[in-house]
C-alpha cells in the first residue's frame, strides 16, 4: 500500500511539475526592441562583421532618437519652463528629422531597427515623468546633457571606424547638431540653477 500511494505521490508531482513548466513556456515576455533589432542584424550579418558593427550603430542612433523624441514630448506637455518647451520642441523635430534618415539608410541596406522606445528608455523617462516644477525642469537638463555626451560619443566613433562611406558621413555631419544640443542643454541647465 506504501508503494502505490508513493508511487501515485511520485506521478502527482510529476504531472504538476510538467504543467508549471509549461505554463511559464506560454507566457509571452516582450522583448526590448533594441535586442531585438540587434539579433535579427546579428543573424542576417553574423559573417559580415563589418555590416554587423555598421548596423549596431544605426540601432543605437535610432535608440537616441526614439527616446529623444519621447522625452522632448514629456517636456512640452510637463514643464512650466518655457525654454525647457522650447528645448523638447526642438529635440522632437530633429530627432525626428534624424530618425527619418537613420531609417532611410537602414532599409537601403536591409538593417532592422527598433520601433518602440527601449526598456532602459522607458525607465529614464518614468523617472523624469515622477518629477514636476523645477525638479522636472533640472533633471531634464541633467538627462539631456548625460544623453547627448553618451550620443557624441558614439556618433564620433561611427565617423571614424564605420565601414560603410555614407554611415560614415552621416555620422560625421550629425555630430554638430548634437554638439549644439549638449551645449543647449549645459546652458539651460546653468540658467535653471539659478532659480
Amino acid at each position: 500500500m506504501k508503494k502505490i500511494l508513493l508511487i501515485s505521490k511520485v506521478v502527482l508531482g510529476t504531472g504538476i511539475l510538467l504543467l508549471s513548466l509549461n505554463s511559464c513556456k506560454n507566457e509571452s515576455k516582450q522583448e526590448d526592441p533594441k535586442e531585438v533589432a540587434e539579433d535579427q542584424n546579428e543573424a542576417k550579418f553574423d559573417s559580415i562583421d563589418s555590416k554587423e558593427d555598421d548596423s549596431e550603430f544605426l540601432v543605437d542612433a535610432t535608440e537616441i532618437n526614439l527616446a529623444e523624441i519621447e522625452i522632448g514630448k514629456l517636456a512640452q506637455s510637463k514643464s512650466t519652463n518655457a525654454e525647457v518647451k522650447k528645448f523638447g520642441k526642438m529635440l522632437v523635430d530633429e530627432h525626428t528629422k534624424s530618425a527619418g534618415e537613420v531609417k532611410t539608410i537602414a532599409d537601403s541596406r536591409n538593417f532592422s531597427l527598433p520601433t518602440s522606445i527601449t526598456e532602459e528608455g522607458k525607465e529614464e523617462y518614468n523617472k523624469l515623468n515622477e518629477k514636476s516644477g523645477v525638479d522636472f525642469d533640472k533633471k531634464f537638463a541633467d538627462m539631456m546633457i548625460d544623453g547627448h555626451e553618451k550620443a557624441i560619443d558614439k556618433f564620433t566613433k561611427a565617423a571614424e571606424k564605420a565601414n560603410d562611406p555614407e554611415i560614415k558621413t552621416w555620422a560625421s555631419n550629425n555630430v554638430a547638431a548634437l554638439t549644439a544640443h549638449l551645449q543647449h542643454a549645459k546652458q539651460l541647465k546653468q540658467d535653471l540653477d539659478k532659480k
